[in-house]
């Protein structure tokens, strides 16, 4: 952790909603004059798209059937917690980006499925931002955990997140729902042991919970709305988090714990404005009071 070059992390899983979380937070940055450098998950894949598809058929002739994005043996983790280090350290670092579809190859320049160069953040940045897999992962190879200062869950109950990450790669990434549901199959073992551990490590947990039928997410036409949702904020340190006033600005939320807060679901970015913007504005000014 750092005071001159604080590190937020949001982590969840695919179709978790981590992109939205993100994008609260690009909102809060922009009002309250923050430059913050942004880094991706998918940066620190080891493989690009047809070197996974290879390592996965090389894993499954040796009756490893789950290999996955989930696991380390896909990723780079210790060169994620060597950014985080650094950036706390030093407010430098380097990054990279992954085109996933044609829309993002035209603005990174390479093709779907691979990988830009690495280079380096652009310099005077107020902190560091990540949203990914593994923002908050702590393995016996690597901790990336300890680096980060804010730490920011988002769990979706299981059939939720399911149904998101179904209607994405159906829809945006153009997937059949049989290759979607092979998907979670073969990442289920890495998802109990990389994905789940990491939501003790984080400081504040948002989880999406449907008030609909979603009991089986593999047929379901649609994702539930927001207003057919719920929302469990759970803090981890409920030391000067003022709950009284999210009462009160928050109409129709309550207590469930005396560190968990129960939100209608059209209140969610309402609620992370609420709650991160302190939380963001008290780590920029310890940066600048350091600096």
């Amino acid at each position: 952790m750092s005071k001159k070059h604080p590190v937020i992390s949001i982590t969840g899983s695919s179709g978790a909603g981590t992109s939205t979380v993100k994008e609260t937070f690009e909102h809060i940055y922009i009002r309250e004059n923050v430059y913050a450098c942004y880094i991706e998950g998918d940066a620190f894949h080891r493989y690009n798209r047809k070197q996974m598809k290879n390592a996965m058929d090389s894993a499954e002739k040796t009756g490893d059937r789950n290999f996955s994005h989930f696991g380390p043996e896909a990723n780079l983790f210790s060169e994620l917690e060597g950014v985080f280090k650094q950036y706390g350290e030093t407010g430098t670092g380097r990054t990279r980006h992954y085109a996933h579809d044609e829309d993002e190859a035209k603005r990174y320049g390479v093709e779907p499925g691979n990988f830009t160069d690495w280079e380096d953040f652009p310099e005077g940045t107020d902190l560091l931002f990540y949203e990914g897999l593994h923002g908050a992962i702590n393995t016996e190879q690597a901790n990336v955990a300890q680096y980060a200062d804010l730490k920011v869950g988002v769990v979706p109950v299981t059939n939720l997140e399911w149904i998101q990450k179904i209607h994405r790669d159906k829809l945006v990434r153009g997937y059949s729902p049989e290759a979607v549901t092979d998907t979670i199959l073969r990442r289920m073992p890495d998802y109990i042991r990389y994905i789940c551990p990491q939501f003790t490590n984080t400081d504040v947990n948002f989880q999406r919970v449907p008030i609909v039928d979603t009991s089986n997410p593999f047929i379901a036409r649609w994702i539930p709305t927001a207003d057919e949702s719920m929302v469990v904020i759970r803090f981890a340190d409920p030391k000067g988090i003022d709950f009284p006033y999210l009462l009160s600005m928050i109409h129709n939320s309550f207590m469930s714990r005396p560190n968990t807060i129960v939100i209608p679901g059209g209140k969610f970015d309402l609620a992370m404005q609420l709650v991160f913007t302190p939380l963001v504005m008290q780590l920029v000014e310890r940066m600048r009071r350091a600096g």
